[in-house]
C-alpha cells in the first residue's frame, strides 16, 4: 500500500467516458468526433496521489454482474508524465511517457477519451489541472507544515551543483561583456530608463541580479534617489569596483552581495529593474527571483522594468535543419566500427539529438503560420505560476509543407510613464544574444495550405534551473470528396531546455536587403 498524507486531496471519481486508440476519425454533420478504429471501452477515472506524484487511474466499467477489471494499459497515468489536450468539445487526447528517464528513448502511449457531454469533458479537464496544482503545493510541505519563509526558497528548489555553476558563470567578466555588447539588449534598457527618467527621479530602485551594475548606473543617471544593486555571484565585487569608478553616481548606489530571496533592505523600492530573461524567456528560472523581489521589496503600485513578457510560437518547415540533426545519428548505423556493431544505440542516439532545442537566428520565411503568444504579467504573476507553463497550440498553415517543429522567441515590455518600449528577440529583428529557439520533431507532420495544426507546449521547471519541454503537435489530412478525416498525425518531443544545441555560430543561409529587413522587422514587432 502506498503511503498517503492526511494533507493529500481526497480521491475523485469520474464516469461517462470511453477510451480508444487515436487512429482514423470521421466528422459527422454536427462536427462531432468519433473513433472508427477499434471498439471504445467504457471506463471510469479516479484522481489519486502517492509518493511518486499525482495520477489518474482508469478502470473498465464492467457489464452487469461482472467483476471490475482495470484497463492494464491505462491503469495509472502520472500527470507529470502525461500531456492532456482538449481535441474537441467532447474529446481529449492523452500522450503518456512510460518513463522519467531522459537518457533513454522516450516511449509514448497515446489514446483518446470520449465524453458524452461537453460539460463532463470540461469538468474532468479542470479537475486534472487542479490535481496538478495540489501536487505542486504538497511538494513544499514539511512534516505537515507549509513553510512560507523565503530565506531558503532558492536552496529548496534548486540543486546546489546547478546553483554553483550558475553563479560561477555569471561571476566572470567575460560573460558580462558578452551581455553588455549585445547592443540591442543594453541599448533598449538604456533608452527605456532614460526616456522614462520621470519614473526614476527621486525614487528608490532595486536592481535584481545586478551583474556588472550597468543597470544600476543607468537608474542613477536617470535621477534615482538611491539604488540597491543585489547580486548573488562574485560579480558583486566587480560591480562595486565599476560603480566606485563612476563618481558621483556611486554615491547613490549600494551593492549588496546576496540572493534576493535572503537579503534584507533598509527600505522599500518604488521601482525594480532587472534583466531576468533567459532562452525562451524562462530559462535559468531568474524570473521567479524577480517575482520574489517584487513581493519582498516593491511598494504597492510600484513599477517594474520590464513589467511583462510574451512567448511567441509558430510552426516552421526547415528541411536543412532536420537533415542536419538526423544525419548526426548516421555514425551509429555502422555495423563494423573497428569490428563493433554500433547499431544497438542508433535509435537512442537519434532521439537524443532531437531532445536538444536548437538555438540560432533563423529566416522568418521558414514559419508556415501566424504566431500565437503566451503572456506573463510580472506585476501580478505568482512564483508558482512559473513552475509549470501549459500553452495550447492552434495554427492554420499558410502553405503546404512538412512541419518540422515549433519555433519560439520572446519580447518584454518596459511600460514607462512617458514611453513604452519593447525589447524583442523575434526572427528578422536585429539579433540578440538570446537568438531564437526551435523544438524539432523527430517525426515531421505533413500539412496542406489552410489546414489546422494543433498541439500543446508544456514546460515543467526542474531543479537544474531550467525546464523540461513536452511538445505535442497534430494535424489531420482531409480526404478529398468526403467528410472523412484521414489518419491523425501526432508527433511528440521531449527536450531539455538546459541542454540546447547552439547553432548560432554558423553563417545564416539568407541575406536581407535593407528594405526587406525593415518590412520583416515591422511585421514581427509587437503592436
Amino acid at each position: 500500500m502506498e503511503d498517503s498524507s492526511s494533507d493529500s486531496p481526497p480521491a475523485r471519481a469520474f464516469n461517462g467516458m470511453s477510451v480508444f486508440p487515436l487512429t482514423e476519425m470521421v466528422i459527422d454533420g454536427t462536427s462531432e468526433v468519433w473513433p472508427t478504429f477499434g471498439r471504445p471501452i467504457s471506463v471510469s477515472a479516479v484522481l489519486k496521489m502517492d509518493r511518486h506524484g499525482s495520477f489518474v487511474e482508469f478502470s473498465r466499467i464492467p457489464p452487469p454482474g461482472a467483476e471490475v477489471e482495470k484497463v492494464e494499459l491505462f491503469t495509472r497515468c502520472y500527470l507529470h508524465l502525461s500531456q492532456v489536450m482538449k481535441a474537441g468539445p467532447k474529446l481529449q487526447m492523452w500522450t503518456v511517457n512510460d518513463s522519467e528517464d531522459t537518457d533513454g528513448p522516450s516511449k509514448m502511449l497515446a489514446f483518446g477519451l470520449q465524453f458524452g457531454l461537453q460539460k463532463e469533458n470540461d469538468e474532468f479537464h479542470s479537475a486534472i489541472q487542479e490535481h496538478r496544482n495540489n501536487a505542486t503545493k504538497l511538494e513544499t510541505v514539511d512534516s505537515g507544515t507549509m513553510s512560507i519563509s523565503t530565506e531558503n526558497k532558492f536552496e529548496r528548489k534548486i540543486e546546489s551543483s546547478s546553483a554553483k555553476m550558475y553563479f560561477h558563470y555569471y561571476g566572470q567578466l567575460l560573460h558580462q561583456q558578452n551581455m553588455m555588447q549585445d547592443y540591442v539588449r543594453t541599448g533598449t534598457y538604456y533608452a527605456a530608463v532614460i526616456e522614462n527618467h520621470a519614473d526614476f527621479e527621486g525614487k528608490i530602485v532595486v536592481d535584481v541580479g545586478a551583474g556588472s551594475g550597468i543597470l544600476s548606473l543607468f537608474a542613477a543617471q536617470a535621477g534615482a534617489k538611491h539604488v540597491y544593486a543585489v547580486e548573488a555571484s562574485a560579480m558583486a565585487e566587480y560591480a562595486r569596483k565599476l560603480i566606485a569608478g563612476n563618481h558621483p553616481l556611486s554615491q547613490r548606489i549600494t551593492v549588496i552581495h546576496g540572493k534576493v530571496e535572503e537579503v534584507e533592505l533598509p527600505e522599500k523600492a518604488d521601482i525594480l529593474i532587472s534583466e531576468p530573461m533567459g532562452t525562451l524567456l524562462v530559462n535559468e528560472r531568474m524570473l521567479e527571483s524577480y517575482i520574489i523581489a517584487r513581493d519582498r521589496f516593491l511598494v504597492p503600485n510600484g513599477k517594474m522594468f520590464p513589467s511583462r513578457g510574451r512567448i511567441h510560437m509558430a510552426p516552421f518547415s526547415d528541411e536543412y535543419l532536420y537533415g542536419e540533426i538526423a544525419n548526426k545519428a548516421l555514425f551509429w548505423q555502422q555495423q563494423s566500427y573497428y569490428g563493433v556493431d554500433l547499431t544497438p544505440l542508433r535509435d537512442t542516439a537519434f532521439q537524443g539529438y532531437f531532445s536538444q532545442p536548437v538555438v540560432d537566428a533563423f529566416d522568418p520565411r521558414l514559419l508556415i503560420a501566424q504566431p500565437i503568444m503566451h503572456n506573463i504579467d510580472f506585476l501580478t504573476a505568482k512564483e508558482e505560476d512559473l513552475y509549470e507553463i501549459d500553452i495550447p497550440l492552434e495554427f492554420k498553415s499558410s502553405v503546404a509543407a512538412r512541419v518540422h517543429g515549433l519555433a519560439c522567441w520572446f519580447d518584454v515590455l518596459f511600460d514607462g510613464s512617458t514611453v513604452q518600449r519593447w525589447l524583442t528577440t523575434a526572427p528578422g529583428s536585429p539579433t540578440t544574444h538570446w537568438y531564437q529557439i526551435r523544438c524539432v520533431l523527430s517525426q515531421p507532420l505533413y500539412v496542406l495550405a489552410g489546414q489546422p495544426i494543433t498541439g500543446r507546449l508544456h514546460l515543467i521547471a526542474h531543479s537544474s534551473q531550467s525546464y523540461t519541454i513536452h511538445l505535442t503537435m497534430s494535424a489531420s489530412s482531409i480526404i478529398p470528396g468526403s467528410n472523412r478525416v484521414g489518419t491523425l498525425q501526432t508527433s511528440t518531443a521531449k527536450l531539455d531546455l538546459k541542454e540546447p544545441y547552439y547553432r548560432m555560430t554558423q553563417s545564416p543561409a539568407f541575406a536581407w536587403s535593407q528594405q526587406e529587413q525593415q518590412q520583416q522587422v515591422t511585421s514581427w514587432l509587437p503592436q
